[in-house]
């Protein structure tokens, strides 16, 4: 309990600068550039040579965001992930409470790469219990019982300046593309704001087909 506690507090002072650039969900007023190419640094998952790639930004503390991955995701990823027609990107992009979502950030990006959309899943489900009056220790415990690492591996990959700078760049590549509400997703580089799986959908098949 106390080592969790510890690795909550380590967090929180390595990362709050964060929330100077991200603030409530708003980006600065800044010319638009295209979305940030997709690197070996994201966290991704299905074929890396996809027709098609989708970027989610997304906070661990954004409700709206939890009901995506627990009602959406699983179909999304059935349809089009686990078929090869999508690659899934996800990037952080932390909201108030910032108790929860820097903590969060850190704990899925230091969790072994081929593990991260295991924590993140069990962060997402696990989200509402900590607004019910959960422990956010409680919380932490299944995403870093299936993150690939010990806990001790955890708290010193969140005290290195590499997960600080990950999150930024995120951060920053959220802000510049536009992306000032979480959830956010991007086909092929478009901002698609229904994010219902037909929705997507819709935008998945207009961009496979070069629209």
């Amino acid at each position: 309990m106390a080592g969790r506690r510890s690795f909550l507090i380590l967090a929180l002072a390595l990362l709050a600068p964060i929330i100077a650039t991200s603030g409530a969900g708003s980006a600065p007023a800044v010319a638009r550039e295209a979305l940030a190419p997709v690197t070996a640094a994201d966290r991704s998952i299905g074929r890396a040579d996809a027709p098609v790639t989708v970027v989610e930004y997304a906070s661990f503390a954004c409700n709206h965001c939890a009901d995506w991955h627990r009602f959406v995701y699983p179909g999304f990823k059935a349809r089009f992930i686990d078929t090869g027609q999508v690659r899934f990107v996800f990037r952080n992009l932390p909201t108030l409470p910032e108790e929860m979502s820097l903590p969060g950030a850190a704990l899925a990006r230091c969790a072994a790469p081929e593990r991260f959309f295991d924590v993140a899943s069990a962060l997402m489900l696990g989200q509402d219990a900590v607004f019910r009056g959960g422990t956010r220790e409680a919380w932490y415990a299944p995403a870093i019982a299936v993150s690939g690492r010990t806990q001790a591996q955890i708290e010193a990959c969140v005290a290195t300046p590499a997960t600080l700078e990950a999150i930024n760049r995120d951060v920053d590549s959220a802000n510049t593309a536009g992306a000032n509400t979480t959830p956010a997703f991007f086909v092929n580089g478009r901002r698609v704001t229904d994010r219902s799986l037909g929705g997507l959908e819709v935008a998945i098949r207009a961009a496979a087909s070069g629209q």
